[in-house]
């Protein structure tokens, strides 16, 4: 089966065929750096990453690029709020979104352009759009005029006399036509600006992202990402100044994932649902919140409750004690190099699991079943290691390199610690009361057995008397 991912251009899944060879350019529309990411921002910056580690696994190689907007309305605001410069703010939230970002094991990218950084290359790229008659000014403003560009409205397919003006699009009595957007914006009093052949001022949010993808990946790139509220404008705008400054097509593929909500509820600040990631990190493991975020097929929507992010808890826990079982009978237990007919069985069970992840992946990066596969070989595995008798070392190392290869390399998903580390809870310490416990069993002293047992579930850590010998792990 070929990889196929679905194209918001066209409205259908497509076989993937890269502009060069094996060689992918991907850009993933990145966050405004005015304050922490919530768990809606998360989900594009996670599952996006994903998709570079799959298509890296498929043996293509990406080049990934993910912006900051670093100059905004917002960050201005947030600079005020605080009394600092937007510098400070920028610098201050790209920090916070890297501590985020590693808390949920989301990849770095090839390249963070910032916007702020791009101004010459901003520049350039309208002074070409009005040399092509695309541009307007007004009253020091530069406007793209979309009268001009006779395919607006490709990507997001809306009846443009249908959109509410004022919603998606800014009110300004200035344009000639309500969907016209700003390039370039002439400075008000107090605000950071740069000298241009207009006059000085900033940026507009849409030209910074086409600016930054042509110059990393050239004017025509294989796949932009991004939320789904993207679409339409940002997206929309990006591919009008893009095609009509190169005449070249700007994306092969569009890619967006669905919205995310709170108890059903869409997230907004009016409602206060608004939950970030670094509140969640002081409750959950990051790999609680990737199982949740890649739960559900990238394209649908997803709604966060606690009974969600609470099953996601359990799920990491099964797929950790399993990892964990099998790492204990690996180092502890004499393993035979036999193939029985178990071994055979469980052997023939992870090439399974392996075909279904790929196939899951290859379909449009169905992240919901590539998951799946994790938990069926769970399953298996522990029957197996339940079982009586020796096991095959190559069986158990198969089904350990298939947690590794897909479950942490491809989606990124860390087991957890066999140690709880904000306890200060030592491995030593452990296995120092494990070995005093098997002791006093041997001398019949079960008194003393069952306080060290009470001990460590106090601490907790659950011990498990095996034919192996003694698993410890985390309550």
């Amino acid at each position: 089966m070929s990889l196929k991912l679905y194209n918001t251009l066209t409205g259908k899944k497509e076989d993937f065929i890269p502009l060069k060879d094996r060689q992918v350019g991907m850009y993933v529309c990145g966050p405004t750096v005015y304050n922490f990411f919530h768990i809606g921002n998360a989900r594009p910056f996670l599952v996006f990453e994903v998709f570079r580690r799959y298509l890296k696994y498929k043996g293509y190689d990406v080049k990934y690029v993910s912006n900051f907007t670093d100059i905004d309305d917002k960050v201005i605001n947030k600079a005020r709020e605080l009394g600092t410069t937007y510098l400070e703010v920028a610098r201050k939230f790209i920090k916070e979104y890297f501590q985020d970002a590693d808390y949920l094991n989301i990849g770095r990218a090839d390249v963070y352009p910032r916007a702020t950084e791009h101004i010459a290359e901003i520049i350039e790229l309208i002074k070409k759009l009005e040399d092509k008659g695309y541009t307007y000014v007004a009253e020091g403003d530069v406007f793209f005029n979309v009268n001009r560009f006779k395919e607006y409205g490709k990507l997001s397919k809306q009846n443009l006399d249908e959109i509410q003006i004022g919603a998606r699009i800014e009110v300004d009595e200035r344009k000639k036509n309500p969907y016209d957007f700003v390039l370039w914006k002439q400075a008000k009093e107090g605000e950071p600006k740069w000298d241009s052949p207009w006059g000085a001022g900033r940026p507009g949010w849409h030209i910074e992202c086409s600016a930054m993808s042509t110059k990393y990946l050239g004017e025509s790139i294989d796949i932009h990402a991004g939320g789904e509220d993207l679409i339409f404008p940002h997206h929309e705008n990006e591919i009008a100044q893009s095609e009509a400054a190169s005449g070249k097509v700007f994306a092969k593929y569009w890619m967006h994932n669905g919205y995310l909500k709170m108890d059903n509820k869409k997230m907004s600040k009016s409602l206060g649902n608004i939950l970030t990631v670094r509140e969640l990190s002081q409750k959950y493991d990051g790999s609680v919140m990737r199982h949740f975020l890649l739960s559900a097929h990238y394209r649908s929507p997803l709604n966060y409750s606690l009974e969600q992010i609470e099953q996601s808890q359990r799920s990491m826990e099964t797929l950790s004690n399993t990892v964990y079982n099998l790492n204990f009978i690996l180092e502890k237990s004499q393993l035979n190099h036999t193939v029985d007919i178990k071994s055979k069985k469980l052997t023939k069970i992870v090439g399974q699991m392996k075909e279904k992840f790929i196939n899951a992946m290859d379909d449009d990066f169905n992240t919901p079943v590539a998951l799946s596969t994790l938990f069926l070989l769970a399953k298996e595995a522990n029957v197996y290691l339940n079982e009586t008798g020796s096991k095959n070392k190559e069986t158990v190392e198969q089904v350990l390199q298939f947690y590794e290869e897909f479950g942490t390399g491809i989606l990124g998903l860390k087991y957890f610690s066999q140690l709880i580390e904000s306890e200060q809870i030592l491995r030593e310490e452990i296995e120092e009361l494990i070995t005093e416990r098997e002791a006093a069993r041997k001398n019949r002293d079960w008194k003393t057995a069952d306080q060290i047992r009470n001990k460590l579930n106090n601490m907790g850590i659950i011990i498990e008397d095996t034919i192996e010998g003694v698993r410890w792990k985390k309550s």
